[in-house]
């Protein structure tokens, strides 16, 4: 009986194998396939990325002198190797006008119960700009979460008043940090009727302007913001409606903060608002001038006269932090070699191997090297909503960000944790969007190098918010199919010591080789990959 059953077992896993086996396509590698992808090479790879990553590109800041000069080195090469420009006027730039705005440090002032406090001392500037006055009332954290029955104003009027924020926390994006037992994942949809952070909560209220105390975190490193006194914000021109809104807002010391509350019936601590027996006035005064940068695009074009009309897509953003001359030690150049100087010349080696193979696959191959990734996604946003191309013909973008760095044997670093091996990559959302891309994007590494994939971050859940965190989201929030590749963040990231001798650069070969040819199998499709499911709803807003 126990054999029988067993024989049983076996027959039917044997059955539901090859069933799953017939389902999954049938991806046919060809000898000219290999030999175009094998254009691809480890010291091609090391070569450009020595040049991208070193300390003469000054960490490719966007915008910055660096950042020109790859872009400059990235079109040289398109030029040479026969591709068509595809950005403006007939060249491969892409030009993004920022609105940088620089603060006149002498008229930005703040006066809180007719006591004048100092800039960079006592106070800085976070945003908007405009000189306001009114009184004085707390606001807690500022959230409102409808669903949560959040309202941190609730009992006061902030209409024509100053607010006092206070929290424990801090956040670049939303000034205080998300309210207790809020997720992101709850953030989604509906900001400014659903949810409402700190600052778009006091605009939408009426409020003159805001006051935010230091949290701890802060205040325990003012001093190293005491360059910030005399800078601006910057963004970019054509996007402004996304921008930051204009409401002064500034950020106090907790000095200034207990001045605030001195006398008053509540502290910064109190868990209802209430008005303030004070008033302030907020001056924060700024000149405008417009920089310039650029995403780079460029088009190889396909051998069918009617599939080379619709393009995939496959990118990277070519930008990182740049310089920081309060890092602690003696470099002070990011130079961003895995991140994402690997994905620049990955995609900059596959355009090569494409152009001296000769391979024209059946649609286009649409190039985009993206800037301004590290400001917010700026390049990959400012393609989507200003293309310099049809948009509805891109019928897939493959993302390459970060794909340089292994995990070795015996690393015990916690900042290496999640780093993956010498075979491993994580592949992020090729089945989010469309069966025919995940199973092509699957099939293509099974037929040919057999990476390890792992798609642990496909989770909409994911904590670390990878979906959120590169160009290919603005891709997929244009109801376009994606596929985004990446190794795992490191002790290294966003550190002064990303540099280019840490990449292992035979995986990176084998992962830029293994993304050619899904590229190639994905232009050559008889019809483009269809979407047949809806982005989980968790992906659609980034908060």
């Amino acid at each position: 009986m126990k054999k029988n059953l067993t024989a049983l077992f076996l027959l039917a896993a044997f059955v539901f194998q090859s069933a799953a086996l017939a389902q999954a396509p049938a991806i046919g590698i060809s000898d000219a396939d290999k030999k175009a992808v094998a254009g691809v090479t480890a010291k091609q790879l090391s070569d450009y990325l020595h040049f991208v990553a070193s300390d003469e590109m000054e960490g490719r800041d966007t915008p910055s002198r660096g950042l020109d000069l790859t872009a400059k080195f990235i079109a040289m090469n398109l030029s040479s190797w026969g591709f068509k420009p595809a950005g403006d006027n007939g060249t491969f730039f892409q030009k993004i006008a920022l609105g940088r705005e620089s603060l006149d440090t002498e008229s930005t002032k703040l006066e809180i119960g007719g006591k004048s406090y100092k800039l960079g001392d006592d106070f800085f500037r976070l945003s908007g700009s405009g000189t306001v006055s009114g009184p004085l009332v707390f606001g807690r954290d500022g959230w409102m979460v409808k669903s949560k029955g959040i309202d941190a104003f609730a009992g006061v009027d902030v209409k024509g008043k100053v607010v006092v924020i206070s929290s424990s926390s801090f956040s670049q994006r939303t000034i205080t940090g998300l309210p207790q037992g809020v997720t992101q994942a709850e953030l989604r949809d509906g900001k400014g009727t659903e949810w409402a952070d700190a600052v778009t909560n006091a605009t939408q209220n009426g409020a003159a302007g805001i006051i935010v105390i230091a949290p701890p975190q802060l205040q325990s490193n003012w001093a190293q913001f005491r360059g910030l006194g005399g800078r601006g914000g910057m963004y970019p021109d054509k996007l402004r409606e996304e921008a930051p809104p204009a409401l002064p807002v500034m950020l106090v010391s907790q000095a200034v903060g207990d001045a605030i509350f001195s006398g008053e019936s509540g502290n910064k601590v109190s868990t209802t608002a209430f008005a303030i027996n004070k008033s302030a006035s907020l001056a924060a005064v700024t000149k405008k001038e417009t920089v310039w940068t650029q995403n780079v695009v460029a088009i190889w074009e396909g051998s069918d006269p009617e599939l080379k009309n619709e393009m995939v897509a496959i990118g990277a953003h070519y930008d990182h932090v740049g310089v920081n001359p309060n890092a602690p030690g003696d470099d002070k150049i990011f130079n961003g070699a895995d991140d994402d100087g690997s994905g620049t010349v990955g995609v900059l080696a596959i355009a090569e191997a494409l152009a001296r193979s000769g391979t024209r696959p059946k649609r286009s191959v649409l190039f985009v090297w993206h800037c301004g990734e590290e400001k917010g996604l700026w390049g990959a946003q400012y393609f989507n909503k200003f293309p310099t191309v049809d948009i509805k013909q891109v019928v897939a973008q493959l993302n390459i960000d970060m794909i340089g760095r292994s995990r070795k044997a015996g690393d015990t670093n916690e900042r290496n944790k999640d780093l993956t091996g010498p075979n491993g990559v994580y592949v992020i959302g090729s089945e989010m969007m469309s069966t025919t891309l995940g199973a092509i994007t699957k099939g293509s590494n099974d037929s040919y190098l057999k990476l390890d994939y792992d798609y642990r971050y496909d989770d909409p859940k994911d904590t670390n918010r990878f979906f959120f965190r590169s160009d290919h989201f603005h891709y997929a929030v244009n109801g376009i199919p994606i596929v985004f590749w990446f190794t795992g963040v490191h002790e290294d990231y966003h550190r002064a010591g990303d540099h280019a001798e840490k990449i292992d650069y035979e995986k990176m070969e084998k992962i830029a080789r293994t993304i050619m040819m899904t590229l190639l199998k994905v232009a050559d499709l008889k019809e483009r990959p269809k979407v047949d499911k809806q982005l989980p709803p968790e992906l659609t807003t980034r908060n």
